[in-house]
Formats: structure tokens, sequence, C-alpha cells
């Protein structure tokens, strides 16, 4: 009787959750993953039984699988206890995804029962999606084993390579047991089969979601183990380098939207697009449709074609750019499309390697970039589009996010790439109180006053000497107004601050009969006329007032006591403290937009684009003069474990201070650069031998040897160097940072390959 009580509470526990089902709601696996991600949009009512065969609580990540179909499910809350092999009931509505899932409103447990049998999978039905969230197993080699973070959650995390291409591996829990074994050991690996996306949820890799480590079964050991491997040399390195790329090439259809000569196409096809990699430089017509062929990659998790071959047809269809928002540009989902939006215009320049407008929208800063063609194609460079700074501007271009952008964790980077300088419209130019406008002003002031001075010379005798004194007092005011608009005219030119500062005392000057006045600026210089004995006479004073902030200093002028006051003379200060406010402020904005745009807002160190200059004017200086220049990358150890254990703001001081110390270490010649995250590279001019770079690079790892005390928390600290030479690693910048790049993580992998050993000896 008792064998009967388990199957007759099944049968009823099934009964009761079937006969609650919502009418016309979707009651099988089946015929959940039939709809298509339009269908599933609608929010279907579900109601069906399957089997858990992975649950990670804080992640909400749930897989379950019946009668060989399986889909992701959404738990409605993060205290759900759920185990593998739990039938369970799931009531919910249906949602799309990259392939449709489930949005659950409950996950009831009946019981717990056994887990489906693992098909065994290729790895292309993987790559295909072909076993997308089913429970399988595969057949690999371990190439690295790591403690990895989600929050405060430990994993291990496994890259492998299996017949066809790499996958990678998650493995809940934090048991190290098998890390001595697992390195370049043959394994059969069992688990949930999950993908990598980019931010329009596509396809960008596989993952598996591995319940427990004993679902990773060692079939064959490595044939030596990392630490008893023998030690190559670092110039050697290469020798060890082997691949064997059975990629396939595929091909692509779509409009030309945009054209970077031996550089890069990208084709869009409806709401698709696709940034190819190409050498081409036969001119190709933004607008044709065109096909592309290729190897397809995904790089900065975004999905490329590498190697790419252009065919251009000369069959027009262009595409209609897609007017956006800002919150639709840092969601990620508009990357490498052709958009439009409006901006304001805060700054043209023209570097080297590309033209750059930073431009401000919804109180947002964002650069809009024109990339020159190569010096080697011998293209013209057409001239910088002049607008005038303030003026409201539409922008068409192609929406790129930047290095290092993740679209699931926070606002994605972006830049706008123009296709010419026709993708910025001028929509409204800037306000009416501009120089130009105050040039025209002032004219009509004057041909006013002269009408005025004619008038007078045509009176009568008896009033021409009040007219002689009408015209003498116009001319003054005149003189004024024009002393007055070439000052407008040098605050947005070119001309140094101080000698804008000198005029406007000058002008104050005049104004009241050409006492001496001075400005002294604030934690600056003093300038103008300034008297010796200032205490013997009678001073007035105006503060120069800024927008926001402390004053900017103070204008002053200086009488003899016995002088009479015109009464003008707050008048004349006022005047000229405004004209002050405006140049300082006009200087010390234009000032900061140059340092923003070549300074890491963070660090206060070289950003990528201003390495990238340096690195440029180097590499033309060291070609005529036959010389040699060195640089490090370098890279923080375990930066991300400081974000996630201490915040990103003891995340921020870390970088700080680690920038700091560097900085510290280099010659005053030397420069230091932060490309982004926690890499940066040194740049050192002048070195006689690749010793010079290594002696520099160990003064660098050694400055992290005393922890960093960051507010309340002691934190250690470590990094990674690559060392690269001009030329003898490469002659151009992508070769010297791609050198110096991979020297660093051969350094870095040495780094946790010694560590899983030093870590197993300790266990041992």
């Amino acid at each position: 009787m008792k064998r009967l009580v388990l199957p007759l509470s099944i049968i009823l526990a099934w009964a009761s959750t079937a006969l609650a089902a919502p009418p016309g709601a979707l009651t099988t696996l089946h015929a959940i993953s039939a709809l298509s991600n339009a269908e599933a949009s609608q929010l279907l009512p579900v109601a069906f039984e399957a089997t858990v065969t992975y649950y990670r609580w804080y992640d909400r990540l749930l897989f379950v699988q019946d009668a060989g179909v399986a889909i992701s499910v959404v738990p409605p809350s993060l205290e759900a206890k759920l185990a593998p092999g739990d039938r369970v009931m799931v009531r919910g509505r249906t949602h799309e995804g990259f392939r449709p899932e489930v949005l659950a409103d409950s996950v009831t447990v009946l019981y717990h029962g056994t887990l489906p049998e693992p098909s065994p999978a290729s790895f292309d039905q993987l790559i295909r999606a072909e076993r997308d969230c089913l429970r399988v197993t595969v057949h690999a080699t371990v190439r690295s084993a790591d403690i990895v973070m989600h929050g405060q959650f430990p994993s291990i995390y496994l890259g492998l390579v299996m017949d066809g291409g790499h996958v990678d591996a998650t493995v809940l829990g934090h048991d190290t047991s098998k890390f001595r074994e697992l390195l370049d050991a043959e394994v059969e690996i069992t688990g949930a089969v999950a993908g990598k996306f980019d931010s329009k949820m596509q396809l960008a890799g596989v993952v598996l979601e591995v319940p427990t480590l004993a679902d990773v079964k060692i079939l064959k050991l490595a044939g030596a183990r990392p630490q008893q491997l023998p030690v190559t040399p670092m110039d050697q390195v290469l020798s060890g380098y082997n691949v064997r790329d059975l990629t396939k090439r595929v091909r692509v259809k779509g409009t030309i939207t945009y054209f970077q000569p031996g550089q890069a196409v990208v084709l869009q096809n409806g709401a698709k697009s696709l940034w190819i990699m190409t050498q081409t430089e036969k001119p190709l017509k933004v607008g044709n449709l065109a096909d592309a062929t290729g190897f397809p990659d995904a790089r900065n998790g975004d999905l490329t074609l590498t190697w790419g071959e252009i065919t251009e047809s000369q069959e027009r269809a262009p595409i209609t750019p897609t007017p956006v928002s800002w919150p639709e540009l840092v969601s990620g989902t508009k990357a490498f499309d052709l958009v439009s939006f409006e901006g304001r215009v805060l700054v043209a320049v023209r570097a080297t390697a590309q033209d750059e407008y930073v431009l401000v929208s919804d109180g947002h800063l964002f650069s809009v970039i024109y990339r020159h063609p190569d010096l080697s194609s011998q293209l013209p460079l057409p001239a910088l589009k002049q607008i005038p700074v303030g003026s409201k501007v539409q922008v068409t271009g192609i929406c790129v996010p930047s290095y290092g952008s993740d679209p699931f964790h926070g606002p994605v980077a972006f830049d706008i790439l123009l296709r010419s300088f026709d993708d910025v419209t001028i929509v409204a130019s800037p306000g009416w109180l501009n120089v130009r406008n105050l040039i025209v002003i002032v004219s009509l002031l004057l041909a006013f006053m002269l009408v005025v001075v004619a008038r007078g010379w045509v009176l009568e005798h008896r009033v021409r000497r009040q007219a002689i004194t009408m015209a003498s007092r116009t001319e003054m005011e005149a003189d004024l107004e024009r002393r007055r608009s070439r000052i407008l005219e040098d605050i947005n030119g070119s001309k140094p601050l101080a000698s804008i500062v000198e005029e406007i005392a000058a002008l104050v000057s005049s104004r009241l009969d050409d006492v001496p006045c001075w400005c002294e600026i604030a934690e600056g210089a003093r300038l103008g006329e300034y008297p010796g004995a200032v205490t013997s006479l009678r001073v007035l004073r105006e503060e120069i007032p800024a927008r926001m902030g402390p004053t900017l200093g103070t204008l002053y002028v200086a009488f003899n006591p016995e002088t009479q006051l015109a009464g003008i003379e707050k008048e004349a200060l006022l005047a000229g403290a405004r004209l002050a406010t405006l140049a300082i402020e006009t200087r010390r904005m234009n000032a900061d937009l140059l340092h923003r745009s070549e300074f890491d807002q963070l660090t206060d160190i070289h950003n990528r684009f201003s390495l990238g200059k340096h690195i440029d004017a180097l590499i033309k200086t060291a070609r005529q003069n036959a010389a040699i220049f060195g640089l490090i990358y370098i890279d923080l150890d375990d930066f991300k474990q400081v974000n996630d254990i201490y915040g990103h703001h003891i995340g921020d001081l870390f970088l700080q201070e680690a920038s700091r110390r560097m900085k510290l270490q280099l010659r005053s010649h030397d420069l230091l650069a932060r490309l982004g995250g926690d890499e940066f590279v040194a740049l050192l001019p002048t070195v006689r031998n690749r010793a010079d770079v290594e002696e520099i690079s160990e003064r660098l790892e050694h400055c992290f040897d005393d922890p960093l005390v960051l507010k309340e928390h002691t934190v250690k600290g470590s990094a990674s160097f690559g060392i690269a030479l001009y030329p003898e690693d490469s002659a151009t910048t992508d070769g010297l940072l791609s050198s110096a790049d991979a020297a660093m993580y051969t350094v870095k992998r040495r780094k946790k390959e010694f560590a899983g050993t030093r870590r197993t000896a300790l266990e041992s």
C-alpha cells in the first residue's frame, strides 16, 4: 500500500495543477518553443510541468526541460528554493528573447525526480543554437580554470576548447579540489546550454551552466602539469603558437552605410547591421547594395566579420537614418545602425587621425567623429566644417560602442562616426548675443552717431560749439565701442588671456580719464596699470563674478584723494568686470574641453586618444632619426574583485592611487595613459635598449609592493606588464600596442598558473 502513496500523490498534484491552468494557456514546452518572438511578446499565459536542469538563484537564471525541449524561465523572486531534478509547475507569461522564454508568476515544486538524460553535443550544434537551453554533455579540453565573482557569490569559470571552437563553462560553487588536474585535461562536462549575447540579443558565444563540479568528469589528464613545464625564454614564447582554424567563410547582404578605406565597412539590412573588417581601398558608394564574405567572430562582445571581401552592386537601396533618443543610444540596441539625432556643438577639433565635434544632448556629452583617410591612400582630406559654437545640429552617422562597453551592466559608451561632413546639418544658429551681432549693433550705433555729427555741422553757427562738443563725446563713445568689440573678438580668438584682461583694464581706464586700473586674478597674476603708492590713493573695486563658484578676481581703479568722482565709476567697473568674467570663463571652458578630449576624467592622465597621437608622433620622429622607443602595457591584477568587494567608489580611488604611484616611477619626459578600465600604457620616448624598458617596468611593478590605503580600506594591489620596443616588435601604433598587450597577457597567465600552484601547495 505504501508503494502507491508517491505515485498517487504525483497524479493528484498533476491533476490539481492542470485543472488550475487558465483558459487558453500553453501547457507544454513544445508549444512555447514553437512560438516566434513576435508571438511570445504578446505575453501569452502558460501553465506547464517541467524538470529543473539548472538554477542560479542570485541571478534568477533557471532552465527547465521536458520531453526533449528546454527553455529559460525567469523566477518571480530570488527566494525560490529549487534544485536540479525538481519537477515543477510553472505559471506565468511568455516573453521575447533570443528564443521565447517565460516570465514566471509562480514556480511550484511538485516532487523531486530524476534529471533528463543529457544528449551529446558538438561545437557546430552549440554555436548554431541547436541545443539552446538543453541539458547536454560535451567533450573538451580545459584551457583555463578560475574563481570569478558574481557580485558577492563565487563560481568556477572554465575556458574550454572543443573540436571546432571555444566555449566557456560556469560551475556553481568555489570547490578548487580538482584545479590541479583540470588544466589541459580532456573532460566530459554536463550542463545546460546558454548563450553570450550582444546588445541586440544576437548570439556572440556559448557558455555551459553546470550545477556542480561533480558534473565535470576528467577523461584524460594532461601529459604534464603546468607548473612542471620547462621555462621558455620570453622572446621565444611564440614557438609554442599553433592555431588550426576551420572557421567557414560566410556571406551577408545589405546596404553600405559606412566605409573607411582599408579598415571597415558597415552593412545594414532592416534592423540588423554588421561591422566588417576589410583591407579593401577600392571606392565603395554609401547607399548601394553589396555582398560581403568573411569569417565570423565576436569582438568586444559584438558580432563582426573579419578578412572581409566586398562585392558592390550598382543597385541603390539607401537606408533611412533612424531618429533616436539618448536612452536608445546608451542601451546599445542601436550598435552599428545608421541613426540621427540632435545636439548642441561645444567644440570642434581637427586631430592627426580624425576630426571630432563634442556635442551635448539632454545634459550628456558625446563625440561625433570623422576619421581621416589613411595617408598611404593619398585621398584628399576635406576642410573641417566650421560650425559656430552653440549651434543646434542634426547628426547622422553610425553608432559605434566604445571598447569595453557592457550593455547588460550599465550605460554603453559610444561614438557617432560620420561618413562625410554632410552628415552634420545646422538646425538652429547660436543665440542672437554673439560677436557678429554685436559688431552689427556697434556699426549701426556708429552710423547713427555720424548722422548726428553731420547734422551738427549744418546747424547754425551759434550752436556749432555745442555740436563740436557732442561730436567729441560721440567719438569717444564710438572708440569705446570699437575697443569693446575688439575685446569680444579676442575673447573668441586665440589671443592670450593676459593680453585680453590688460585690454579690459585699459578700456575701463580710458572711460575714467586714464586713471590707473588693474585686475588681480584669483590665485593668479596682477595685470594692468598698478600704481606704486596705492595706499595714498582712493581705490574703488569691483569683484569679477563667476556664473558658479567663487569669484574669479577683482578689478580696481585708483584716484587722487582730491578728485571729484563723476558718478560713472561704478558703471565702468561693473562693465569691465562683466567683460573679464566672459573672457576668463570662456578661456577656462575651452581649456577644460581640450583637457577632457585628451585626459582621462578619473585619473587625470592621458587617455587612449592622446596616447595614439603621441605614439604616431614618436614613430614619425624615430623614423626620421633612426631612433627607438619603448612602451609598457599595464593591466591591474584582479581589479574586478576590488569593485565587487568594496564597491565602485573604492575601485575609482584604487585607479587614482595606482595611477599616482606609477607616475612617480616614470621620468619627466615619459607619458602614462589609461586605455580604459584597468588597462594603462607607459610610453618611454628615450631608451637605449630593451633593458632600459625592463628596468622601468620593474620600478612600476615594485610601486605596488605597499598596500593601497583607500579611506577605511587597505587593499593589496599588483599589476601585469608587457613590453614592446619600436621598431623591433612593430613599426605601427596598433602593432606596438598588440605586441605589448600579448606580452602582458603571457605574464598574467603565468601569474595565475603560479598562484594556482602555490594555492595547491598550501592546500596540500
